[in-house]
C-alpha cells in the first residue's frame, strides 16, 4: 500500500527515521518526478542472516580480491549511480529530494554505503539505513559482473561484526532470492522490526584485514550450510 506524501512535508533525517521505525519508506514515481510516496508493503522482503547464501563462484571471486571494497567513502555517488537508468532498469524511484535527504541522514551516521572498485573506478555498490540492530537495504547498482553481489556479501559480513539482527530488503527480487531472501507478512515483519530496534548494533565502515576475513569466512560457512 502506498500513501502520497503531503506536498508541504519535506523529507528530513528526523522524518525518515520515524518512518523506518514504523515500517514505511519513501519512493518517487520516477527520477524526474518530485512527488514522493510512503510505501507500506503488505508483504515484506528480508534476508535472514543465518541462512544467507553465497554461491561457490562468488566466494571464489571475493577470496581472490577481484574488487576493492570500501564503506562510506562515496555515499552520494552510490546513490546517484543507483538512480541512473540502465539496460535492465529503465525507471528508477530515486529523485533529487531523496538523494539529498539520505545524504543528510548519512552525515548523521544513520545511512551507509558499500562500494566496489576496479582500477580506481566505482563499478558497483549499495546503500541503506541503519537503526538499532536493523539494516534497511535501499538500492544497489552494478557496472561490472557481480560488483553489487560482492557489495552485499561485504555488507552482511559487517552486519555480523556489528551485531545486527534484521536485513530488510523491502521487496524480493530474483536477484535477492539467490542470497536467501524471503517474503514475510507485514505483521510478522513489524515484530522482527520491533525486536531489532530494541537492540544495539554498530556499523563498522573500517575493519582490519583479519576482522574482515574472519567475518567473510563466517558468512561463507553459513552459506555452505544453508
Amino acid at each position: 500500500m502506498s500513501r502520497p506524501k503531503n506536498p508541504e512535508t519535506q523529507l528530513s533525517p528526523q522524518l525518515l527515521l520515524r518512518a523506518y521505525s514504523m515500517g514505511i519508506f519513501p519512493m518517487a514515481e520516477s527520477q524526474d518526478d518530485p512527488t514522493v510516496f510512503w510505501v507500506d508493503p503488505e508483504i515484506r522482503g528480508i534476508i535472514p542472516l543465518e541462512t544467507f547464501h553465497v554461491s561457490k563462484s562468488l566466494r571464489k571471486k571475493i577470496r581472490t580480491g577481484a574488487f576493492e571494497v570500501t564503506c562510506d567513502t562515496a555515499f552520494e555517488r552510490v546513490m546517484r549511480c543507483c538512480a541512473e537508468q540502465s539496460e535492465t532498469r529503465t525507471e528508477t524511484w530515486i529523485n533529487d529530494d531523496i538523494i539529498h535527504a539520505y545524504t543528510e541522514l548519512h552525515e548523521y551516521g544513520f545511512a551507509h554505503s558499500v562500494e566496489t572498485w576496479q582500477e580506481g573506478k566505482l563499478v558497483g555498490g549499495l546503500y541503506g539505513v541503519s537503526m538499532g540492530a536493523a539494516f534497511f537495504g535501499e538500492s544497489m547498482f552494478s557496472r561490472k559482473t557481480d560488483a553489487s553481489k560482492v557489495a552485499l556479501v561485504h555488507l552482511v559480513a559487517r552486519m555480523k561484526q556489528g551485531g545486527y539482527q534484521l536485513l530488510d530488503t523491502q521487496f524480493v527480487t530474483d536477484h535477492l532470492k539467490r542470497f536467501g531472501a524471503i517474503e514475510v507478512p507485514a505483521r510478522q515483519y513489524l515484530e522482527f522490526l520491533e525486536e531489532a530496534l530494541n537492540q544495539k548494533a554498530e556499523f563498522s565502515a573500517v575493519l582490519s584485514k583479519d576482522e574482515l576475513n574472519f567475518r567473510l569466512e563466517e558468512v561463507f560457512t553459513l552459506a555452505s550450510k544453508a
